[in-house]
């Protein structure tokens, strides 16, 4: 039997090269992606074009109310998105945002009979997220087992973090190695309409040091107020 798996799929950076990487080592991938109440829907336009473009089995877009809730930059529009370095754990940080992501996959892991979960956490290059770290995977991963009718009659779900001790650097590079376009994917904070970068958040940052440390041409979209706009 062909092995399947579960990939969340943000439309980013690192969504996309966990997708290409899971299609790489021959899984029939279903992707799942969430319209939170983020700020902007470019990044789930992204994440169909990129779920198309990959042949997924299906892609299913989820709509949770985590603004009814706020307590974050990106579901809270009475709270800015900075635009300088944070200290500590940044006002993007979305509470349980990925505890709840996780939940959801592992739901439809147990409809589908499947048993693998890819996610694009990091725990290098990233804003401080605690839900980003090996400890809450393999937390997780055991309640995954503890929790469900799968779990229970004895079978095993497995949380494949492949970026987790990657830098942003190394993450392009396999990306790229794997055929990944770039330009297809949306990681701003603050993108407009089109999907356009402001070039200065957290996840612009760290984006822009990506490409410039793997010595990769840069080929993300900017705003033209951007100060990377060329």
């Amino acid at each position: 039997m062909q092995k399947r798996a579960i990939v969340l799929l943000s439309g980013g950076l690192d969504s996309i090269t966990v997708l290409a990487l899971a299609k790489q080592q021959g899984y029939q991938c279903y992707a799942l992606s969430f319209d939170y109440g983020q700020r902007h829907n470019a990044e789930l336009v992204a994440a169909a074009q990129i779920a198309s473009d990959y042949q997924v089995e299906e892609h299913k877009i989820i709509k949770l109310g985590l603004g009814s809730i706020g307590g974050s930059a990106l579901t809270d529009e009475h709270i800015a998105v900075p635009d300088t370095l944070q200290a500590g754990i940044p006002v993007t940080y979305v509470p349980a945002r990925n505890t709840i992501f996780l939940s959801f996959a592992l739901g439809w892991a147990e409809v589908l009979k499947l048993h693998d979960i890819f996610i694009g956490v990091n725990a290098i290059d990233y804003s401080g997220y605690p839900d980003c770290r090996p400890e809450f995977i393999k937390a997780f991963q055991n309640l995954a087992n503890l929790a469900t009718k799968a779990g229970v009659e004895g079978e095993h779900f497995t949380i494949h973090t492949p970026l987790i001790s990657l830098s942003k650097a190394d993450i392009i590079k396999q990306g790229v190695a794997l055929g990944v376009d770039y330009q297809r994917t949306v990681s701003c904070y603050s993108a407009d309409e089109q999907g356009r970068a402001c070039g200065v958040c957290d996840a612009c940052r760290l984006r822009k040091a990506g490409f410039t440390e793997a010595d990769i041409a840069d080929t993300t979209r900017y705003k033209l107020t951007s100060k990377y706009q060329r």
